[in-house]
Formats: C-alpha cells, structure tokens, sequence
C-alpha cells in the first residue's frame, strides 16, 4: 500500500509538474494565471458590444469607427500604469490594490453597460473604462511575471511566461464561439452582466498575490525610490533618441495606421448578408485558431527571415488577398456558386493567418530593439505607439467611410472602401528600409523570452480582428 500510495504520488507530481511546465503550483501562481484567463475571456462580448452600438443605439458605421477609436485611448498610455504602479503605492503595495482597481472598474463598466447607458457617450465612457480596467490589469500581471521570473533561469522563466500566455489563449478561444453562441439566447445587456463577474475575480484573486509593502523594502534605503524612475526616464529618452530605435517605430506606426473598414463591414455582414451573432461567433472561431496557426507558422518557418523580407512579402500578399473581399461585396461569390457564409469562413481563416504572421514580427521586432536597462519601459512604450496608430487607423477608417456616403443601409461604395483600404496598406513599403538589415538585428534574444508575457498578451488581447466581424 506505501508503495502503491508512492507510486500515485509520484505520477500526480509527475502531471502537476508537465501541467505547470515545471513551476510549483502555488497560490499565487493561480492568481497569476487566473488574471490573465479573465483578459482572455473577457472577448465574451465582443460581439454583443457590436450589436449593441448597431442596433440598440442605432449608430452609423462611422460612429461606432470614432467611438472604437476613442475607447482604445487607455492602451495609448500603458506605461504611465507602470510607472503610477512604480511609484504611487496605494497603503504600501503596488501590485495588489490596482489589481483589485481595475477589477472593480472593468465590474462597473459592464455593469453600466447592462443597465443605465442609454446614450452613445455614455457608452463611449463604459467601454472606455472597461478597456482602462484590462489595460491596467495587463501592465500590473506583467510586470509580476517579470518580478518572478527575475534571477531564474532564462529556461525556467520562459516557461512561466508561457503558460501565462496559454491561460490568456484559452480563455480567448473559449469565448470566440460563445461571443456569438450567447446573443441567440440572450440580449446585449444579459451578456455585459454575466461579463460583468469576470473582472470581480480578478479583484478576489489579487489577495492571493504575495507582496511586501513598500516600506518594509525600503526603511535601510532612505526612501530612495523615485531616483531609479528618474533614471529610467533618463535613459528612456536617450535609448528613443538612437535612429535605429526611432525609424523602425516610425515604420511600424505609418504600417498600423492604414485605414481600416472593420465597422462598415459589420454593418454590411449583419444588415445585407444577414449573418446571425451565432455564426459570426465561427467565424471569430475560426480567427483565434488561424491565429495560433499564424503563431506557428512564424516560430517554425519565418522567424529567422530577414524583417525587411517579411514585411515587404506580408504586406503585398495581405494586401492582394484582401481584395478578395470585394467578391463578397459585389456578391461576385453567389455567381461563383460559393455561399456568403462558407467564402467569409475561408477568407477569415487566410487574412488572419497572414495579419498574425505580420503582427509576430512586429512583436519580436520591437523587443530586439529595447536596449539593456531599459527594456519594459521602452517595450510598453512601443506598444503604446503601436496601439495609437491603430486608433488614427479607425479614425481613417471613419472619415474615409463618411466621404463614401457609406452608412447602415447604404453600402454602393463599399468596394471602393475595400480597394483604398487595402491599396493604404502599401504605403508603407516606401520606408521598408527603416527597418533594421538582418546584421543590426543580432542582438541576443533574451528579450524576445523576456518580454513574452507582453507578446501574448498584446497577441490575444489586440490582434488583428476579422474584417468580417469588428
């Protein structure tokens, strides 16, 4: 019976062990994880916000553009989270009391949403506080992972990040589905509420992470805290100041901020091909393993492909392939005898597939280019950029949909908005070589396992979306 009971012990150790990717299982750890499970359920009402802009507050495709545009603001401004964690500890902690914030606030913005927003401004400021509570819950998770994984080994610190990133990718891929299988049973405002618990366990969560107040750390330094921020600033500046750091930025933001036309292609999929929120939700599916697939196709075949390469062939064929589009508009795929919904499935699944394989190399580009002291910092500052170019993206978006005359029921000039948006996205190619030679890019990779939580994070949480649903 020893043996036997010793035998089960070893085998349970041997599960918990590969499970974990060997990192003990403790409390904190499944607090860890449990953060970044709710950032990736948290896609539960993607779909429901959609339906919610279009239908109840009967906005146009240009305004939920603006509004879209608007909300992504507190992704803008990620590293004042850091340094406002860094510096401004609430009762001694830094970590723990904005967890719990920003689990209470992403609770009340959905709640908001589910009961008194009735107007586009006062959903304009829901959805806005709902994405302040992910992006500041994002920083503060991260930058754990970072503090844990600091004096491991980079082997054991890689798989911690990992299976961080695996939490968020199944909680996304959970709701993919869902976001669309829930709105055929229930209203927009059901699914904020029942969204509206995830944040909380966040907040609850946050009790289990194991940190010391501020004090205790440093009574033996004279309260010496604000001069390592005061550096870090310093060598931020003269870190963005280098031209090999500042012109691939640049690349990377006149790249994000093309034009897109994801809103009025969702007026267009649910008003003239009368998609239903259930099969819009395969075809989010659909895009979250596309995405995986794009994830491994980069790591297994591209990785080692000079940037210049990839972007230049990435960017011509995204842009080629997303003319396919104007076959499903112009309803060129019925006189094909390919139905509406089975072409939108294909579609999805290829465009995905090459956006993710674009969007890894930006990830991985931007962590070579953070220099020696100052890597998080400039990371989330490149993310920054990144993110506010996607915001000008949606406001392009916008304007360009306003001077088409493009609205809710009006899509006659949908196909000349599929052709200029996608033409933008070669407009980058000018300034290909901003971007580094393959010999200035030979810095070793500790950065890219160093900074994986933020990858996977960004890549779960700010992906690509279909053209088809967002």
């Amino acid at each position: 019976m020893v043996d036997q009971s010793s035998g089960l012990s070893k085998v349970k150790d041997s599960i918990t062990q590969k499970l974990f990717l060997g990192n003990e299982p403790n409390a904190e750890l499944i607090a860890i994880l449990t953060v970044y499970f709710v950032q990736g359920i948290l896609g539960l009402s993607r779909l429901a916000v959609s339906f919610f802009l279009k239908d109840e507050l009967l906005l146009s495709p240009v305004q939920v553009s603006a509004l879209l545009g608007i909300v992504f603001l507190p992704w803008m401004i990620k590293p004042v989270f850091g340094f406002i964690s860094d510096g401004l500890p609430i009762f001694g902690y830094r970590r723990r009391p904005y967890l719990i914030l920003s689990g209470i606030l992403g609770t009340a913005s959905w709640i908001s949403l589910a009961t008194i927003v009735h107007t586009s401004w006062a959903a304009t400021l829901a959805i806005a506080l709902g994405s302040l509570s992910v992006a500041m819950s994002d920083v503060i998770v991260d930058s754990l992972v970072v503090e844990r994984a600091r004096g491991e080994s980079q082997a054991k610190a890689g798989s911690l990040q990992s299976l961080c990133w695996g939490a968020s990718a199944i909680g996304g891929l959970i709701t993919a589905y869902c976001s669309g299988l829930l709105l055929q049973y229930f209203t927009t405002r059901t699914v904020f509420g029942i969204t509206a618990l995830f944040p909380l366990i966040v907040s609850g969560v946050a009790w289990l992470i194991a940190e010391s107040p501020v004090s205790q750390d440093t009574q033996d330094s004279n309260q010496t805290n604000p001069l390592p921020i005061k550096h870090q600033l310093g060598q931020l500046r003269q870190a963005i100041s280098q031209k090999t750091i500042w012109l691939p930025t640049a690349f990377i933001f006149i790249w994000q901020a093309t034009p897109n036309a994801d809103s009025a292609f969702f007026y267009f999929a649910t008003n003239e091909l009368h998609f239903e929120p259930e099969f819009l939700g395969r075809v989010n599916l659909v895009g979250s393993f596309a995405s995986l697939a794009g994830v491994w196709i980069f790591q297994r075949f591209l990785k080692n492909i000079p940037f210049r390469v990839i972007f230049a062939w990435s960017t011509v064929l995204s842009s080629i392939l997303g003319m396919t589009m104007l076959l499903l508009v112009t309803h060129t795929n019925r006189l094909l005898g390919i139905d509406d919904h089975w072409f939108s499935l294909g579609d999805s699944l290829i465009l995905t597939v090459m956006g993710k394989i674009a969007f890894m190399q930006v990830m991985v580009l931007a962590a070579r280019l953070c220099p020696s002291g100052v890597e998080a910092t400039l990371f989330a500052l490149l993310m920054s950029i990144y993110n506010s170019a996607g915001t000008i993206s949606h406001a392009f978006g916008a304007l360009i949909t306003y001077w088409l005359g493009i609205t809710a029921t009006n899509f006659e000039s949908l196909w000349l908005l599929v052709v200029i948006t996608n033409l933008s996205t070669l407009l980058p190619l000018p300034f290909i070589k901003w971007l580094p030679a393959e010999e200035q890019t030979e810095t070793p990779k500790d950065n890219e396992q160093a900074f994986l939580p933020d990858l996977m994070s960004e890549l779960v949480l700010r992906e690509p979306e279909s053209k088809i649903v967002e």
